[in-house]
């Protein structure tokens, strides 16, 4: 399916945010790109808890680092990625991913294909504002292609 170009300008991109250390601007969610792919950007600062351990069953998540050093947890190992450097995770693999200690990331990330994730967001930040219960996440994974799971090396990651 094809669609007319997208054009995000920065000053027109909702910005979102999911706690008190992380932003979140929507860029591209998949009705707008033939679900061709979804792009938000990532702006975590030092502390910030980041996305726990998670996997997707219908897409592909990548991180592209524009500024700073981000840890992610990629099935049973922990990557660091810096400025400049790019990570696809295959979907049905667990990661996980937030600044590295003492630092900040800024990252693009992408899903391919794309998946409406936009309200997704949305959730997180009213969860974070009091406004819905963090029960709604949960309940969401089927939704939003976003399932939670648990890793021991990311629980002990300093």
């Amino acid at each position: 399916m094809t669609t007319a170009p997208l054009h995000v300008r920065a000053a027109d991109a909702t910005v979102l945010a999911d706690g008190p250390t992380s932003l979140i601007t929507l860029l591209a969610d998949a009705d707008a790109t033939g679900d061709a792919l979804t792009a938000n950007r990532a702006t975590l600062h030092r502390g910030s808890p980041g996305a726990p351990p998670h996997l997707h069953t219908r897409a592909s998540e990548s991180f592209f680092v524009l500024d700073g050093v981000l840890d992610v947890l990629v099935g049973d190992e922990i990557r660091t990625l810096r400025q400049g450097d790019f990570l696809v995770v295959p979907a049905h693999t667990p990661h996980a991913f937030a600044p590295a200690r003492d630092e900040a990331a800024d990252v693009l990330v992408v899903f391919t294909p794309g998946i409406d994730r936009f309200d997704y967001y949305r959730l997180l930040e009213r969860v974070h504002l009091g406004e819905a219960d963090p029960a709604e996440i949960a309940a969401s994974g089927e939704r939003f292609d976003n399932h939670y799971v648990d890793s021991p090396l990311w629980r002990a990651r300093p």
